[in-house]
């Protein structure tokens, strides 16, 4: 008996990967995100669609497809299309907060959606259509003055931390005054809720910066600028005073740091009082034996939680503390030059071929009449995977050389170089 021909219904794959594709298709298709495909979204872009378009063909000759069958939609290259352009946004993202973060801290952030998007901000006023990401920001040095600030309160000068005063009555024969208590009872004292500190000591401690008395009223007129006795009033003398002078009460650690540095200054306007604090007690010297001054003043800061907000709202806590709150939106597509298309193009092809990878990883082998077939799924992987990973360091590197310090470097290193080369040159003789 005669063996019977086989004819098979289909002599190509199910699927195949078409030759080409028009942007219509990207548009009305359906992408995982959208974020450039979708009509209805502010990141929509033309350019986008027909870009996809485009790399169904491209992915079709570089994977061989006039050869052999490609087991891949037109869907799936728009996906790896898509993912290409997000990938690529999210690395140049990256680098920008490398770039700016240190000047962004306490800035505005905002709300994002699904996609990374802006849907809500205070940055919406001055943001533009672009976004943050295309905005060169100035140069705010907003860490390291965060950082001068906690710096310069410890120090004693300058700083965001509100710097409060406070007096207490001098008692005749007493050294020790405790400064906790007789500031913590002011502040709980509702007959001084004028004061700016009332109700923000509590149990917190306080941290003296200054202790100092004002001169009597009556020295005004005998030591003052405008007085009419003596040469010390009449005359810019170095023991001039002014009026209603201030003495500060001084350590004697610092009298001597002071003659160390300038010789003169233990006898210009200090007073013969000291002081020392210990466990927030003041202790003068020497011992008050008459009333005189009759009032002593300091300056403190209370102690605050790290995040406390303050009412300065300058010096707030609020705002971006991180790279995740940088207002940064994905990058529009119209605004991606031809470096970064091709970057795209090349890692949407590597993506491409992964998924490939793993259609065909799903069977080793295929029978076919007689044999049987073996499909290179694994090496489509590998190579998809090893391209991807070179890609993206490719790209990092060279963002990496272009960061705005690496700029500034390069710069410095050009004038150095311009100068030695003009060390060299003979000066010109100009003739008329």
């Amino acid at each position: 008996m005669a063996q019977p021909t086989l004819t098979p219904a289909s002599q190509t794959s199910a699927v195949t990967l078409p030759t080409g594709s028009d942007a219509s298709s990207v548009e009305d298709g359906f992408l995982p995100f959208g974020t450039y495909s979708n009509t209805s979204l502010g990141t929509f872009s033309q350019h986008f669609c027909t870009g996809a378009s485009d790399q169904v063909a491209y992915t079709y000759k570089k994977l061989g497809g006039d050869v052999l069958d490609i087991e891949l939609t037109t869907g799936s290259v728009f996906s790896a299309y898509e993912e290409a352009v997000l990938e690529y946004s999210y690395i140049l993202n990256v680098h920008q907060a490398k770039n700016t973060l240190s000047d962004m801290l306490g800035a505005t952030t905002g709300s994002f959606d699904s996609l990374g998007s802006l849907t809500g901000s205070e940055l919406s006023t001055y943001t533009g259509s672009n976004g943050i990401a295309l905005k060169f920001p100035k140069f705010e040095f907003a860490y390291a003055r965060r950082v001068g600030y906690g710096v310069s309160t410890e120090a004693g000068f300058g700083g965001e931390t509100t710097i409060y005063s406070a007096s207490f009555n001098s008692v005749t024969g007493t050294q020790d005054y405790d400064l906790q208590n007789l500031i913590s009872s002011s502040a709980a004292d509702s007959d001084n809720s004028a004061f700016p500190f009332y109700g923000k000591v509590g149990n917190k401690r306080i941290n003296v910066t200054r202790v100092f008395y004002k001169t009597p009223q009556a020295m005004w007129r005998f030591y003052g600028y405008y007085g009419g006795i003596n040469t010390v009033g009449n005359m810019a003398s170095y023991g001039q005073y002014t009026d209603d002078s201030t003495f500060d009460i001084i350590p004697v650690w610092q009298n001597k740091a002071q003659a160390m540095a300038f010789e003169d200054a233990i006898y210009t306007r200090n007073s013969h009082y000291s002081y020392e604090i210990k466990n927030n007690k003041l202790r003068i010297f020497p011992d008050v034996v008459t009333v005189s001054p009759s009032k002593y003043w300091i300056e403190f800061y209370v102690d605050s939680d790290p995040w406390e907000e303050d009412d300065d709202k300058e010096a707030g806590v609020s705002g971006i503390n991180n790279m995740n709150a940088l207002p940064f939106e994905n990058l529009p597509y119209n605004k991606i030059n031809s470096i970064g298309k091709q970057w795209i193009r090349r890692f949407a092809l590597s993506l491409s071929k992964e998924t490939l990878g793993n259609i065909r990883s799903k069977f080793t082998t295929i029978p076919i009449p007689g044999d049987s077939v073996t499909l290179d799924g694994p090496a489509l992987l590998s190579q998809a995977q090893g391209e991807q990973e070179k890609l993206r360091e490719e790209l990092k590197t060279l963002l990496d050389e272009t960061t705005y310090t690496k700029l500034m470097q390069d710069d410095a290193e050009l004038t150095d170089a311009v100068n030695k080369v003009q060390e060299k040159v003979p000066m010109r003789v100009f003739v008329g």
